[in-house]
């Protein structure tokens, strides 16, 4: 040990920077320089063949006119808008899919998974051929079986109606629709997110160390939000738009082109079954000891699972259901395959027209990021939420 107390006399600032790199520093900085230096070499190439061909690297293709149609959009569009409206027109159709996807499979796949573990055998049995077929088959396959379904449904005339106001055919699927008055919708807004606010300032100040008390004020907080929902509607403040039949069309409530019925379909069937299998995993992880205590303490089946198998179970399966539901917002880019106008499908056009594929692909890359750290964000609070609720 030298008179400055480190091995061998290393200087402050020289040892600080040897504990950075670890073992062998020179091998890690030759590595560094190398993939630099290769970055720079394909940097330079991109850029001399992009001068070759007359393209100048920029965003500012973004504010010029597209000049081309979006069959389905969720916000105005035409052909004049620029091309930056029409890549936000395909992210919030992405959005829109991907969000539908996750709902409409996080049901299916709970009410498989609790078929799974039935104790009668059919039940368990279907479910399982369910799961297994799923999981066995490419999911272009299944949306390739998805867009021929929806094709095979039957014409307008015809429409297949399993419920009230629900139509399914050729043309694709129409719902009913909420329509608010100008006043009605702004006193509506207000009213709700006056009411969530109070109750989220309520809930964490009042009630922090009483989870199930929270969650019980919190359900009634909604009911009363419903409440003044159903006040707003009583005074006239927004009408109900059902779908009907009208010559060879159908006019009224919400309509979901063939491409994104298939396409929703294809997705939500598809991750339901991966769900399925985590909430099965989730269940059957919870030991054996703690059902059978609840049974002695006189607690009825459908108890046990609310109160005692469930927020355990949670703990195991919120962190795969984020997989799941990242996996099905990167899956939605096979929608190009069916035809529904996606970020994917629009930023391939954008960059067939433009010549600027490279930002393109990274504008492609920063949305589906954008939207996948999101949806992790929002899983990560949840379960951090959940294992805070079951340690208390």
């Amino acid at each position: 040990m030298s008179a400055q107390g480190r091995p061998g006399g290393i200087p402050p600032g020289l040892n600080r920077f040897q504990s950075w790199l670890g073992k062998r520093p020179l091998l890690q900085l030759g590595v560094l320089a190398g993939l630099i230096a290769g970055a720079l070499f394909l940097g330079h190439n991109l850029i001399t063949n992009m001068d070759r061909v007359g393209i100048t690297p920029g965003f500012s293709f973004l504010w010029r006119p597209a000049n081309f149609e979006i069959g389905e959009t969720l916000i105005a569009y035409s052909a004049q808008s620029s091309f930056g409206r029409a890549i936000l027109a395909g992210a919030l159709n992405t959005a829109l899919v991907s969000i539908t996807g996750c709902i409409l499979a996080t049901l299916i796949g709970v009410a498989l998974g609790l078929a799974r573990i039935s104790a009668n055998p059919v039940v368990a049995g279907m479910a399982r051929i369910y799961v297994e077929t799923i999981r066995n088959t490419p999911l272009l396959l299944q949306l390739f079986f998805w867009s021929a379904t929806v094709q095979t449904f039957p014409p307008i005339r015809r429409a297949f109606e399993p419920l009230p106001g629900l139509l399914f055919s050729n043309r694709g699927l129409f719902l009913p629709s909420l329509g608010f008055s100008a006043g009605s919708w702004t006193i509506a807004t207000a009213a709700v997110t006056a009411i969530l606010l109070a109750a989220w300032v309520f809930l964490r100040v009042s009630m922090k160390d009483r989870p199930r008390q929270r969650r019980r004020t919190g359900f009634l907080l909604l009911l009363a939000a419903g409440a003044g929902l159903a006040v707003v509607a009583a005074l006239g403040g927004f009408s109900v738009g059902w779908p009907q039949h009208k010559g060879f069309n159908v006019t009224g409530g919400l309509a979901a082109t063939p491409e994104f019925a298939a396409l929703l379909f294809g997705l939500a069937v598809n991750s339901s079954a991966g769900i399925a299998e985590i909430v099965r995993s989730g269940i059957e992880a919870v030991p054996k000891g703690q059902i059978e205590a609840a049974r002695s303490l006189g607690l009825r089946q459908g108890q046990i699972m609310r109160l005692v198998i469930l927020p355990q179970a949670l703990r195991i399966m919120i962190p795969l259901f984020t997989s799941s539901y990242l996996s099905l917002t990167k899956n939605s880019s096979l929608a190009v395959a069916i035809g529904y106008p996606d970020l994917v499908s629009i930023v391939n056009t954008t960059a067939n027209q433009t010549g600027q594929a490279l930002e393109a692909i990274m504008i492609m890359i920063g949305i589906y990021l954008t939207i996948n750290l999101t949806v992790s964000l929002v899983m990560n609070r949840a379960h951090a939420r959940q294992s805070l609720t079951v340690r208390g």
